[in-house]
């Protein structure tokens, strides 16, 4: 049997409305020889019968009790047969030269463990947004990955297996299971992961030009998820502090500041203005060199924290006007 040269690993978990997306963008791609792995993680809505209406014999479907983004993830990396892994989150999806292009990029350099692209943010229908990430492609350090983490996000990636495998690690409550993603984390997986590929096993991250992933923004949510965001941040950190602990010493508070501003803007697009204001003033207060480094950015997020918290007191002075402007009537 010819093995697949890349393995798709694709999560899935009540998104029937993206999902179908996300799978014929893989099925789109001009390099075709991959194999596309569906990790059912307990899906509750009509997800997998999206996913079983497509017939293509280079889909494989893993069913498995809900265990979360990075369970799901590992599961799939298991039983890939593939030299090179491609993360796709199940709301996103890639432009079709995706594959062709990483597979150029690994296959000239076989000193590259993890191959990215810059993204596009798309809204929940699939429109672009405007915005894109576009992140630093070369010369990437330990340094980058802790403060700026330039994958970007979880549908970025393409991975050479070898690499994935020297970070491995047995699962503490399942000796007869290996992990790469640590299923301790239900946020920051990622970054967790890369960091301890770039700082402790001496892992290479490089880039490529392009915006090839759709990254979707779903607005919505509690600003609770946000400080369950930073937690899970901070902890991956802390994590980082037993095999990196120079790095953190020297990088750490600035790292800590662009955490702190990205949030701030999460917390705009919630629409919690005060939120956003108190994390950006957390955030100059952990390094104000964020301020002289990035001015623009740091500005911006600023303006728009505080925008947001105006606007937000003068919606609620509306609706109690009106509320007692109702009263009054009745």
């Amino acid at each position: 049997m010819t093995l697949p040269i890349f393995s798709v690993i694709m999560p899935v978990y009540n998104v029937e409305a993206f999902v179908g997306e996300a799978i014929q963008s893989v099925l789109d791609q001009t390099f075709q020889d991959f194999e596309l792995i569906i990790v059912d993680d307990g899906s509750l809505d009509h997800s997998m019968q999206v996913c079983r209406a497509f017939s293509d014999e280079r889909i494989r479907i893993v069913t498995q009790r809900n265990r979360g983004l990075a369970g799901a993830r590992n599961s799939g990396i298991a039983v890939a047969r593939g030299r090179y892994i491609a993360l796709l989150d199940s709301d996103d999806r890639w432009d079709p030269t995706k594959l062709a292009l990483h597979f150029i990029h690994l296959n000239a350099d076989e000193s590259v463990d993890v191959s990215y692209s810059g993204s596009r943010l798309i809204d929940a229908q699939g429109r672009p947004l405007g915005v894109s990430q576009q992140p630093r492609l070369a010369g990437v350090e330990a340094r980058h990955v802790l403060t700026r983490n330039p994958v970007g996000n979880g549908s970025a990636p393409v991975i050479r297996r070898r690499a994935l495998d020297r970070v491995a690690f047995v699962h503490p409550q399942e000796p007869g299971r290996l992990c790469w993603f640590d299923e301790s984390f239900r946020q920051s997986e990622d970054i967790e992961l890369w960091l301890r590929m770039i700082a402790g096993y001496g892992c290479r991250f490089e880039g490529i030009e392009g915006l090839l992933t759709d990254y979707r923004i779903v607005i919505g949510g509690l600003s609770s998820n946000v400080i369950r965001q930073y937690e899970s941040w901070e902890r991956a950190i802390s994590k980082a502090q037993d095999y990196a602990p120079s790095l953190l010493a020297r990088h750490g508070a600035r790292a800590r500041a662009y955490q702190l501003r990205y949030l701030a803007r999460r917390a705009v697009q919630l629409g919690d203005g005060s939120f956003a204001v108190a994390l950006m003033r957390q955030a100059l207060a952990a390094s104000p060199w964020i301020a002289l480094q990035e001015p623009f950015k740091t500005l911006e997020t600023g303006l728009g924290a505080m925008a947001a918290r105006w606007l937000s007191r003068e919606r609620f002075a509306m609706l109690l006007s009106r509320r007692l402007g109702t009263e009054v009537a009745a």
